[in-house]
């Protein structure tokens, strides 16, 4: 991934330079399906992907809130199986057309609109959607494009890709000391930390929390929880400029959270232009919080927070351009 932002004006990041870490070779695409989903064929869904307080949600609103978008998130039919492969990278390995076929039909479900559809979807979905009272957060709108913004659904990437070989990936980056912030007032990231929530012993390496070699493994142990959601970010940003070296331009898109909450209009027409689609630009404005800004990290962690999250992450912080 590159050290540095692309176009100052849109916060999209261009392709990685050579050096950059590299992609594990992509296994032979399974065989074509075609998804219909309320009586339409599902084409070029997107997806949003990121780490953890790294912007998701609110790039997920902005699609929600968009004319035509059916934009899920954390919905009951599709979170447990985006987890499933998340604590247990084992299931998709060498099964690329069961995974794919796996969440194909969790999405067939997820995307369904009846009465009560939004039963099944999370608080962060319907506060998004501004949906109020127990009918369906997508409104009376038609329907033209599907798209889901799940937590923790950057670990099955490579799946969804087989299971929608047109989908349209955007990953969103963020400071890493704010990404640790707002990860230590998450209830949700801080679960992935807990005793028997994934398993070191079946995993030589695990992409959840950021552990990928035998110095990762011993240090994990010992880390401070500020140090381990700094271990989770970094192994995450590596796993993102992985797919941005596997997948094509016209596949996938990085966005730098803070580009675009400075420009939303540029960072709307640069993503309006590579899903083809129109996105709601006033959305991409995030709602007046103290974690929001750019920087907030420096009111919010403490100096020895501070100094482990640059002990653990320091390196991968400035080759991605969080530096100063």
């Amino acid at each position: 991934m590159t050290s540095s932002p692309g176009p100052a004006d849109t916060g999209v990041l261009g392709p990685p330079p050579a050096g950059a870490i590299s992609a594990s070779p992509r296994p032979a695409a399974v065989r074509p399906h075609i998804l219909v989903v309320n009586g339409r064929k599902v084409r070029h869904p997107v997806f949003v992907l990121g780490a953890p307080c790294s912007g998701v949600s609110l790039l997920a609103r902005a699609l929600k809130r968009s004319e035509g978008f059916h934009l899920t998130m954390g919905q009951r039919w599709v979170l447990p199986v985006v987890h499933a492969f998340a604590r247990n990278p084992q299931l998709a390995r060498g099964r690329a057309e069961a995974a794919a076929t796996v969440l194909r039909d969790a999405f067939a479900q997820g995307w369904q609109v009846s009465p009560h559809c939004c039963l099944g979807c999370s608080t962060a979905c319907r506060e998004a959607g501004g949906a109020e009272g127990t009918g369906p957060c997508v409104g009376d709108r038609v329907i033209s494009r599907y798209g889901d913004a799940s937590p923790d659904l950057l670990y099955c990437a490579e799946s969804l890709i087989d299971a929608f070989p047109d989908a349209r990936l955007l990953q969103i980056i963020r400071d890493g000391r704010d990404a640790v912030a707002g990860m230590l007032t998450d209830p949700d990231a801080l679960a992935w930390f807990s005793p028997g929530f994934v398993d070191l012993e079946a995993e030589s390496a695990h992409p959840v929390i950021g552990v990928e070699t035998e110095a990762d493994r011993a240090e994990w142990p010992g880390l401070s929880v500020a140090g381990k959601c700094a271990m989770r970010w970094r192994g995450t940003v590596r796993l993102m400029a992985r797919l941005r070296n596997a997948l094509s331009a016209e596949q996938l898109i990085t966005l730098r959270y803070e580009e675009m909450i400075r420009q939303p209009a540029a960072a709307a027409s640069a993503i309006s232009a590579f899903i083809g689609a129109e996105i709601s630009r006033p959305e991409l404005r995030p709602a007046p919080d103290p974690g929001s800004e750019a920087g907030a990290w420096r009111r919010l962690l403490n100096p020895a927070q501070a100094a482990e999250v640059e002990r653990v992450a320091g390196d991968e912080l400035r080759r991605v351009g969080y530096g100063a």
